[in-house]
């Protein structure tokens, strides 16, 4: 990805860097904000430099769990949210169906993941529509 427009000269590839800083001028940064600015960007590319050792696998996997515990948090809430939990729980759908073994030694676990969500969705969304009518 390269931004054609940029005029910088620079041969940083533009990652790492806060966004709209070019814009800034420094002269209009006092002492202070000049130090939280450079230890802002020292953060992130030490951020960075830790997320490269991780394995891409990892990373993945670890958002698969946030965006199902986003459905989870839509289901589980007082009224649930079946819009919000759907787009959650397809987008779980989405990760875990079309790596599948490429997530590594997890993906069974995120095949359970998901069709566990998926029925808890079901339930309650039957639940809903069915008025909790008592059973027998």
């Amino acid at each position: 990805m390269t931004d054609e427009t940029s005029d910088s000269g620079s041969s940083d590839s533009g990652f790492g860097e806060i966004p709209g800083l070019d814009d800034l001028q420094m002269e209009e940064l006092t002492p202070e904000q000049e130090t939280q600015l450079a230890e802002a960007q020292q953060a992130m590319e030490e951020a960075r430099a830790r997320l490269a050792e991780v394995p891409a696998e990892v990373v993945v996997t670890n958002h698969v769990m946030g965006l199902y515990e986003l459905a989870a948090i839509h289901l589980s809430s007082p009224t649930p949210d079946f819009g919000q939990a759907a787009l959650a729980i397809d987008a779980v759908g989405c990760l875990v169906e079309g790596l599948g073994d490429r997530l590594g030694d997890e993906a069974p676990t995120m095949r359970d993941a998901l069709n566990q969500i998926r029925l808890a969705f079901v339930q309650l969304q039957g639940q809903q529509s069915g008025g909790d009518q008592p059973a027998g």
